[in-house]
């Protein structure tokens, strides 16, 4: 067995590859495996060294297949190795498929062939020559790998690779000599077959089509691996499972410490405090892993073992000290390791499977290596290493388990494991031990034998192993194969723990992927496993398994609150008092959901609404006749006509937005008044964005409002001096879009955008620059379809959303909950649309208008004549006469300025040389006057400079006009993350070829080398030109991409402009302030942030570095189409992180629908390069997410970006562009109980000036802030403000703070409220029966008694205000009385169940008593 188990583990053992070329991949987004098929066919061997006469003519020959990374010349993987063969006729026909799958597909990543001769020597041994290697490139250029090879062979062996000189090295032809009439034939290509099974199979193995995997079903054509296929896995419990350590648990673990400590004592520098330095055990835990003989076939599970004393039915033995380090304290129980819940595992029926037990513990080990602090407060480091390792194979031949209690032996020492790690290994002697692999059924006979030999036991691990489709039996081989009897409950140990409940595991994502390999394993000067985990740990060595996970430790003490404790309950430990963190929810709902982009579909308003708003006054849209504009239906399908459209004799377009009115809708927390004032902010194709000004609503006095249905408030501008203008109701912002405005082609991207797009709009509160909701309205209504004007009136929803977590448990474990979003429709905007034509002014259009250029061909134009004469410049000639002037002027008046100061100076020196002669310094004398010399020498060149400046400017005005005559402008129009393609003819003007290089002043302008990208790119665009591979010439080092040409001759060079980044510039929040001599109401306009508009330039250069054409690209910016908009709040200074999901694949535009291309390619960019945005492979059969990491920034900034998602394998265009906003806030964490009042306090610090400020919350009815109104705050001071939070449901909230500045309308500072709020403990339950339909409510009392001695006041409050009000809301009792509490039910239109909570308050707002009342309206 030992034999097997070795030949077993060493099978799926292999090289990793390095890490560098890990990490390259990693950040190449490529971190999904791809399966790919290599056949091997006919190996040619002409000319082979001649063989030895030690060989004789029984040599043999055999193919032999490794992976090599070129750029670490590094061999990783594991080698696979061909059947041995003899040569036919120089030929041998391997006929072999080998299959594997790796994620590093990397240009480097290469396969390694070398041919062995293999023969036997004298002495029996074998001897095995190289023949030759060849060297095979899987992923060129980052493709796929495809198409059939013929590879020549390479003198040599494979270890000259490692060669310094071989090193990045592209084509090893060149430098390596290949051996004549040697090659092999090969093919590869892709496999996406292999998908469903690479979880059988490690990464970067070569396997041939007959390899035994177990996992896969036998195919009969023999090839299991062409089309996998898998065994149903069936399921198993693991359940009372036990570890038992020799001779105890406690000397076991006191001889495990004092053989750390030593070590440790051994490897620091001795001091005085050493005794107090210890190492401590802080886990214990088990992992338990599926194995089939290559690999895990899924991610081991990790569970948490505890103490278990025997005689104690399974219960913790509280006082059991585990950290000790006494060695004479033996204890007298029997205590074991055991799991308290059940392990559910997942099998194939195959012989080879194998379940892997390895017991892991976690020690804690102070980092500091001289402190006096105990240690219990010294800062600890955590440390893992495997202890022992057991294995059970279900189903091999002679297990038959019936049912009963297996018991494994745990192995440990230096044996071969497959963990791959190296285990502890105590001074008895392990060798007795039965093998791993044999399970022992325990009787009570058997088991009292065994206690009686306790010092020569081995280790066990024991448990049940029962079938979950049989609950029967309790054995894989009875439940699967004979079923022959039922099984037997045996006798059960003492220290097995009792049957429980499945209770919850333990994944790697809470493991935070720790090391599997030992932490001794490198010496150092301080503790030999700080260098491996440098992260800090505060535990206590007492700390129980409900430590909050968001403590800053170390991975390895932050999981077990994830295993059920029975003590929980009983000892209520007061870590649950503690703060718990909010969870941020790492999936984001979209803030504008499918069902809200549209328009509503009918009008939801009565017609007493439609009245109201009609006849408030609002200005007509008319045409240029003065005619009432046509008026659109929102709910029918509008047709769109592009010829009809172009072909509009009224070429200008006047696009007006009428926002009419508001209607508000109830929402608990809010009051109902809310809002008041309103401002928008929206943005238009490539127009500004608008930020309107402030808005009032005004209610109807004529009309009675209802309950049911909301009378719309009509908006109303607000003049800067805060009065309301009642003249003109309502908002209107026009656009002009005519020929002065469009760019030439740009009228049919125009009509695209309003045929498809859906303009956002955002809704904000003005008072306290709060987001009310946001909403989107089509534009296709503003089509005219060839009439004079047209208009639409729309009512759509204003949607919002909100973070709402599950109700918090009385066990205090809501930090588990998740963060659930819902959308909260706050009101409904009542906006109006028009499009008015206008005829075309011929006088705004430019000559430069009509010059278009449709075609992606670009053809340069022919210089046929020479130059006739005349100025160089390309100005006029009274302009150059002008500047010449000037310039003369210029140096007349710098010469004139010259000779003054070279007089003056020739004083100086005559004087400064009197001096020295009189003094009789005459080696001053001599060098003043060699100084003088060479200041004349310097004044007499001067005419010499102005000659070679002239000379200069005659040379760059030559050089300019010849390359503007070889310059060809094109125009495009680029919109952000699309790629406009275009094909430039090159022409060899010589009578000589020529390599042409190929160099752009830009990054965004690049040449198309790879022909798939070329040929993907012709058929989308429909160009109809020849297409040649392998045309360019990549060098390294080189400015550009290299092309032959033949004398004369004409070729077509791809080029491709992408660009991904933008403007981020973002409108300050709040509402615009006009100027006062505007009487209408009008919006603000801000900077744009499209794609900016440039000129590039790519030079075609000959060899000798002139160029020969200039293509100079003009690009010219575009609105891109927003599918989706988010806003994110976050804390300030810290990195958001989230995952955005990806909608299905058919619903994405662009994408093909049951296409299995489009799966596997998609990408995403972003237009911020300082945000980092990625999206993982797709597994068949689950979602994909987009991943963002976006740095903080102070409060109260936004940023704003956008992300890119990419469908098609060249990123051609976008199949959608998302806007994402990130509010920073400063964060406060609150944890408080339903219907209670608690204290928290903000401090709010001023800038350089003063300003008046007003704090708003999102809930004012639930958030209270002191000071309450306006207060000044003044430069650089600190203002303290006071919350009171009272709310009303439990669960995880998120709230929203303001500090604004009321006279500029300024956000000061936004704080984002994180609520933890938890039920109250309930004294009484009543229930309460109400009828439904019946048009009248319900009254019935409730019983208090006052429990103090002095007469007390209380408040009375409801969870539920629109169900249940109080006859008194306050009641004042004496001391030791009680009162009625009178309840008045509101009547219901509908059958149904509620729970509504009362709450009896002191005057403080602290809660007395809960009561809970159920209601039933039937």
């Amino acid at each position: 067995m030992a034999d097997g188990r070795s030949e077993m583990f060493g099978r799926g053992r292999l090289i990793p590859p390095p890490g560098q070329i890990v990490r390259q991949a990693a950040d190449n987004f490529l971190t999904q495996s791809r399966g790919v098929q290599l056949t091997l066919g006919r190996m040619t061997a002409a000319h082979l060294p001649k063989e030895t006469p030690e060989n004789g003519p029984d040599v043999t020959y055999q193919l032999r297949v490794t992976f090599f990374d070129r750029n670490c010349q590094y061999f990783f993987g594991r080698t696979w190795r061909s059947a041995p063969q003899k040569m036919k006729n120089n030929k041998m026909s391997l006929n072999e498929i080998l299959y594997f799958h790796t994620s590093l597909r990397l240009p480097s990543t290469v396969l390694v062939l070398e041919l062995v001769a293999l023969s036997v020597k004298s002495d029996g041994s074998q001897l095995a020559l190289g023949q030759g290697f060849t060297v095979l490139d899987l992923f060129p250029n980052k493709t796929e790998p495809q198409g059939d090879r013929r590879l020549n062979l390479l003198h040599g062996s494979p270890r000259i690779l490692l060669h310094p000189q071989l090193k990045d090295t592209v084509d090893y032809g060149d430098l390596l000599k290949a051996i004549d009439g040697a090659h092999l034939e090969c093919g590869l290509k892709g496999h996406p077959s292999l998908a469903p099974m690479m979880h059988l199979l490690p990464e970067n193995v070569l396997v041939s089509k007959d390899e035994n995997i177990p996992g896969l079903a036998p195919s009969p054509t023999g090839d299991a691996l062409l089309k996998p296929v898998l065994l149903n896995m069936l399921p198993f419990t693991l359940h009372r499972l036990t570890v038992c350590l020799q001779p105890s648990l406690e000397a076991f673990e006191n001889q495990l410490l004092e053989l750390i400590n030593a070590d440790c004592q051994n490897t620091k520098q001795p001091s005085q405090d050493s005794s107090l330095q210890v190492v401590v055990i802080q886990e214990r835990r088990l992992h338990v892993g599926v194995h089939n003989g290559w690999c895990f076939i899924d991610t081991p599970q990790v569970v948490v073992l505890e103490p278990i004393s025997a005689g104690s039915k399974g219960q913790a033995e509280s006082t059991f000290k585990k950290n000790t380090q006494t060695k004479d304290s033996v204890s007298s129980v029997q205590q074991t390791l055991g799991l308290r819940s059940n392990l559910e595992l997942r099998l194939f029926n195959h012989q080879a499977i194998a379940v892997i037990f390895e017991l892991e513990y976690v020690f804690s080990a102070p980092i500091g290596r001289e402190t006096m602090l105990s240690a219990t407060s010294t800062p600890r480091a955590a440390f893992l290493q495997c202890l022992r390792w057991a294995m059970l194979c279900p189903f091999q031949e002679g297990t038959d388990l019936k049912g009963e209690e297996t018991q494994l032996v745990l192995q440990g020492g230096a044996n071969p494991n497959p963990l791959g790690v190296m285990v502890y290994s105590t001074v008895q002697i392990e060798s007795s031990a039965p093998p791993s692999g044999s399970a022992q059924v325990g009787t009570k006979k058997d088991e009292e034998t065994l206690l009686s030999k306790k010092a020569k036991l081995p280790d066990t691990v024991k448990f049940r192993l029962s079938s979950s489709l049989d609950k029967t039996s309790s054995s894989p081989k009875t439940s699967l194969r004979t079923k022959l009897e039922d099984a037997s409950g045996g006798n059960d140990s003492q220290a097995t723990p009792p049957e429980s409940p499945q209770g919850p595991k333990l994944s790697l994502s809470q493991l935070a992927a720790t090391s599997r390999y030992p932490t001794i394993s490198r010496p150092g000067p301080g503790l030999p496993w700080q260098q491996s985990f440098p992260s800090l740990l505060h535990p206590s060595l007492t700390a129980t398994a409900h430590q909050p996970s968001h403590v800053a430790c170390s991975a390895v003490s932050n999981i077990s609150h994830l295993e059920t404790d029975l003590r929980s309950v009983k000892d209520g430990s007061p870590n649950n008092e503690e703060l718990q963190e909010l969870p941020f929810h790492s999936a984001q709902a979209p803030v504008i959901t499918a069902g809200m982009t549209a328009p509503s579909s009918s009008s939801v308003s009565s017609r007493g609404s439609l009245a109201h708003l009609y006849s408030a006054g609002f200005p007509d849209i008319v045409d240029s006749r003065g005619q009432v504009a046509e008026v659109l239906d929102p709910t029918e399908p509008v047709p769109f006509d592009p010829h009809r459209e172009e072909m509009d004799p009224l070429q200008e377009n006047l696009l007006v937005f009428q926002f009419l009115a508001f209607t508000r809708k109830p929402v608990k927390g809010v009051a109902p008044e809310w809002p008041s004032n309103i401002y928008f902010t929206f943005q238009f194709y490539r127009f500004p964005p608008v930020t309107s000004q402030q808005l009032r609503l005004l209610n109807s006095s004529k009309l009675q409002q209802k309950d049911g249905d909301p009378l719309p408030c009509v908006l109303t501008a607000i003049n800067n001096d805060g009065s309301v203008n009642s003249d003109s109701p309502g908002l209107q912002v026009q656009f002009r879009v005519d020929d002065s405005f469009l760019k030439p082609g740009e009228k049919r991207w125009f009509l695209r955008y309003l045929a498809l797009h859906t303009m956002r709009i955002d809704i904000w509160d003005s008072d306290s620059l709060l987001l009310i909701g946001s909403t989107a309205i089509e534009l296709k209504y503003m089509l005219r379809h060839g009439k004079t004007a047209v208009q639409s009136l729309h009512e759509m929803d204003v949607l919002t959303t909100d973070y709402v977590g599950e109700d918090a448990l009385q066990t205090d474990h809501a930090s588990n909950n998740l963060t659930a979003v819902q959308s909260i429709v706050r009101g409904r905007l009542h906006i109006r649309t028009g499009n008015i034509g206008h005829q075309d002014d011929p006088s705004r259009r430019r000559a430069v208008d009509r010059m278009q250029s449709h075609s992606h061909i670009i053809i340069p134009r022919e210089v046929t004549c020479g130059f006739t004469g005349g100025s160089l410049s390309s100005r006029n000639i009274l302009q150059l006469n002008v500047r010449n002037t000037a310039q003369a002027q210029r140096l007349q008046v710098r010469r004139g300025r010259t000779h003054t100061n070279a007089d003056s100076g020739r004083r100086k020196l005559e004087c400064m040389a009197a001096v020295h002669q009189k003094e009789g310094k005459k080696e001053g004398f001599k060098t003043t006057k060699s100084v003088d010399r060479t200041k004349r020498l310097t004044l007499t060149r001067q005419p010499s400079v102005t000659v070679s400046y002239e000379d200069l400017n005659k040379a760059e005005g030559i050089s300019n006009m010849l390359c503007h005559a070889i310059t060809t402008p094109h125009q495009i129009f680029a919109s952000l993350g699309s790629a406009e393609y275009m094909e430039f003819v090159l022409k060899n003007p010589f009578n000589w070829p020529q390599t042409v290089t190929i160099q752009s002043d830009d990054p965004e302008l690049s040449v198309i080398t790879n022909t798939e990208e070329w040929q993907y790119f012709k058929e989308l665009t429909r160009t109809p030109t020849s297409l040649e591979k392998d045309m360019f010439n990549m060098e390294i080092g080189a400015p550009g991409p290299k092309v032959y040409l033949r004398p004369k001759e004409s070729v077509h060079i791809p080029l491709k402009y992408q660009s991904f980044l933008c403007d981020h510039n973002t409108a300050p929040q709040g509402p615009s302030f006009l100027p006062a001599s505007r009487s209408s109401p009008r919006a603000k306009k801000i900077l744009s942030n499209i794609v900016a508009a440039k000129t590039i330039k790519a030079s075609f250069k000959a060899e000798n570095g002139d160029p020969i054409a200039i293509c100079q690209l003009i690009v010219e910016p575009t609105p891109h189409v927003v599918d989706q908009t988010f806003r994110l709040y976050h804390p300030e200074l810290s990195f958001l992180k989230k995952s955005i999901r990806l909608p299905p694949w058919h619903t994405l535009s662009g994408s093909t629908v049951g296409g299995t291309d489009a799966k596997t390619h998609i990408s995403v960019r972003c237009s911020d390069p300082n945000i980092i945005c990625q999206t993982g492979m797709l597994v068949p059969g689950e979602p994909q997410d987009v991943f963002l990491k976006v740095p903080g920034s102070p409060s109260p900034n936004v940023k704003m970006f956008y992300v890119m998602v990419f469908t098609d394998e060249w990123m051609a265009a976008p199949s959608q562009i998302w806007q994402i906003y990130v509010h920073f806030m400063e964060r406060v964490d609150v944890k408080c109980v339903t219907g209670q009042r608690s204290r928290q306090s903000l401090v709010l610090r001023g800038r350089q000036a003063a300003r008046k400020v007003k704090c708003f919350s999102s809930h004012p009815q639930e958030i209270e802030v002191h000071p309450a109104g306006v207060f000044l705050l003044p430069p650089a001071a600190v203002q303290e403000l006071q919350l009171k939070v009272q709310p009303w449901r439990a669960g995880s909230r998120f709230l929203y703070l303001n500090a604004v500045d009321v006279e500029q309308r300024q956000l000061v500072t936004a704080w984002l409220l994180c609520l933890n709020v938890q039920r109250p403990v309930l004294s009484k339950a009543f229930e309460v029966c109400v009828p439904a339909n019946s048009g009248r409510g319900s009254s019935k009392k409730i019983t208090y008694t006052n429990p103090y001695k002095g007469s007390r006041t209380f408040l009375l409050r409801s969870d539920h205000p629109d169900l249940l009000q109080f006859k008194e809301d306050t009641v004042q009792i004496d001391g030791g009385e009680s009162t009625t509490i009178g309840l008045r039910f509101a009547p219901s239109r509908s059958p149904g169940a509620a729970e509504i909570l009362v709450y009896v308050n002191n005057m403080e707002e602290k809660t007395e008593e809960t009561f809970c009342v159920n209601v039933n309206y039937s």
